[in-house]
């Protein structure tokens, strides 16, 4: 089996040294992170010419840009008159806000006028960020929404089974039913009489009432009136609670 032949070490054991490795490029998610380096900050700046520099620093930056090549050949790595020559990705500062607030776009680029936006970081106070993409920035929002949705609803039927024992042990507590109200029918009341009226017709009249016996006399109203004057004007003495009660009611020692 053929075998890649190696290359010899030069005679006097010194050759050129081997390039350095490029970092990986950065990943596409990478919001969970923040990058800072004080001790730039407090010796440089932060403006619109040496921003490039310091975002260059963190691991946000990807060394296959086509700023890389520029910073390579001593140019402005912001240069647009060199970036609208050139394909591939790059870095393009969008919005600036000096010296807080500085956004850096990274975009493809495939001709002078035709460039397709990917990711977006910005610069806030010396602290680097990559902003969230606009998909993932719905779905937090929305599942926040619907988590609090859900706990709304939760407190809710919560407060309603409350209410339903509440009633629940009220009509228990009620066992008596109450009483319908009674409705009167006229017209069964006009049909009772007639027949009431009917046998009353039918029927034979009452007996007159027995004589009274000899000797007596019926008591009139003014023979009441006057017995129960007399009964009014007699006085009636006053009885000892305790004297008069007899000997069996006394209190015995």
């Amino acid at each position: 089996m053929a075998t890649t032949p190696m290359i010899p070490p030069p005679a006097d054991g010194v050759g050129p040294p081997p390039p350095a490795a490029m970092p990986p490029p950065p990943g596409t998610d990478m919001t969970g992170i923040c990058f800072r380096d004080q001790l730039w900050l407090n010796t440089y700046p932060l403006d619109r010419n040496l921003v490039f520099d310091y975002f260059a620093l963190s691991p946000f930056y990807d060394y296959s840009c086509n700023n890389e090549q520029l910073r390579v050949r001593a140019i402005h790595p912001l240069d647009i008159s060199h970036l609208s020559k050139m394909t591939g990705m790059e870095f393009m500062l969008s919005e600036v806000l000096e010296p807080h607030l500085f956004v850096f776009r990274k975009q493809k680029r495939d001709g002078p006028e035709k460039v397709t936006p990917m990711l977006t970081y910005y610069v806030l106070d010396g602290s680097i960020y990559q902003a969230p993409q606009l998909c993932n920035v719905f779905a937090s929002r929305v599942g926040r929404s619907l988590y609090h949705i859900s706990k709304a609803f939760n407190t809710a039927a919560s407060k309603l089974e409350k209410i339903g024992y509440v009633d629940a042990e009220n009509e228990s507590t009620s066992s008596e039913p109450k009483a319908p109200k009674e409705t009167i029918d006229f017209k069964e009341l006009k049909r009772v009489d007639h027949i009431l009226a009917s046998l009353q017709r039918k029927l034979p009249p009452c007996p007159p009432p027995p004589p009274f016996p000899e000797g007596y006399a019926p008591p009139t109203a003014e023979g009441e009136k006057s017995s129960d004057t007399q009964q009014a004007a007699e006085p009636v003495a006053a009885v000892d609670p305790i004297i008069d009660q007899g000997p069996s009611k006394r209190m015995k020692f």
